[in-house]
C-alpha cells in the first residue's frame, strides 16, 4: 500500500553537527518488539519520542465492543511521540502496535529536552512534522466523517493498487484489516467487495484482486457513489 507521509520525517536530524549527533545518540533508548507486541496502550502516559530503525508501527483505536480503527502506520525513519512526550502524564489516545518486527530508537523527554532547547532547528523540525500529523488527523476525521462507507473502501484499494493497475495485486491485508483502515466492519468489507465485482469494478479471489475499472472505483472514492 502507498503511504501518503513516507517522507514526513526526512530531514528532522540530518542538520544536526556531529558534536550534536554523539549527544544524540548517547541517549537514545533501542527496544526490539515482535509483530503483534503492544508497545503503548490507549490512556498510558508513554514519553518517549521514537524513530522506527526497521519494521513498521501502528497507531490504532479500539472501541468498547471490540472494533478497531488503524489511524496510521509509521514506516521505517519515521517519528512519532506519545502525548507525555510534550505534556507530563498526559494519556496516550490511541494505542502503539508493532505491525512487523520492529526495532525502536527512543527517547525520553529529559533526554531530549536539552537539546531542543538549544536547537533552534531542531525544534521548528519536529514542530513542522506535529502540524503535519495534525492534518493527517483531520483528513482522516473527515473521510469516517462525510464519506460513505463504499468511499473509503474504494480509496483504500485504490491506494493499495497505486499507480499501475494494469496487474493483480496481491491481498495483503486481511477483512479485518481492511475494515479497521476504513472504521467498519468485516461483514461490511466483504459485502462491499463483492458488490464492487459485481458491478465490473474489481476481479477478486482469495489472494489476490485487480482493478477493472479504475474511473468507476475512484468515483466511489470522490463520495459519488457509496
Amino acid at each position: 500500500m502507498n503511504n501518503p507521509h513516507n517522507t514526513l520525517t526526512a530531514g528532522l536530524f540530518s542538520h544536526l553537527d556531529p558534536a550534536e549527533v554523539d549527544e544524540f545518540m548517547g541517549k537514545v533508548q533501542t527496544r526490539s518488539y515482535t509483530a503483534g507486541d503492544w508497545i503503548a496502550q490507549y490512556g498510558d502516559a508513554w514519553p518517549y519520542l521514537f524513530l522506527v530503525k526497521s519494521g513498521e508501527v501502528t497507531a490504532l483505536k479500539e472501541s468498547f465492543e471490540g472494533r478497531s480503527l488503524i489511524l496510521t502506520s509509521i514506516l521505517q525513519g519515521e517519528v512519532f511521540w506519545g502525548l507525555a512526550f510534550f505534556i507530563p502524564d498526559a494519556p496516550m489516545p490511541a494505542s502503539l502496535r508493532a505491525s512487523k518486527d520492529c526495532e525502536l530508537m527512543l527517547w525520553t523527554h529529559e533526554s531530549m529536552f536539552p537539546l531542543l532547547m538549544k536547537n533552534g532547528r531542531l525544534s521548528w523540525e519536529l514542530s513542522r512534522l506535529m502540524i503535519q500529523r495534525v492534518q493527517l488527523a483531520s483528513e482522516i476525521v473527515e473521510k469516517l466523517a462525510f464519506q460513505p462507507v463504499g468511499g473509503r473502501l474504494a480509496r483504500l484499494l485504490v491506494e493499495y493498487a497505486g499507480e499501475d493497475t494494469r496487474g493483480p495485486v496481491a491481498r495483503n491485508s486481511t477483512l479485518d484489516e481492511m475494515a479497521a483502515r476504513i472504521g467498519s466492519t468485516r461483514e461490511v468489507v466483504c459485502r462491499f467487495l463483492h458488490r464492487f465485482s459485481d458491478q465490473g469494478l474489481i476481479e477478486i479471489t482469495r489472494t489476490e484482486f485487480s482493478i477493472t475499472d479504475r474511473k468507476g472505483l475512484e468515483d466511489y472514492a470522490r463520495h459519488l457513489k457509496g
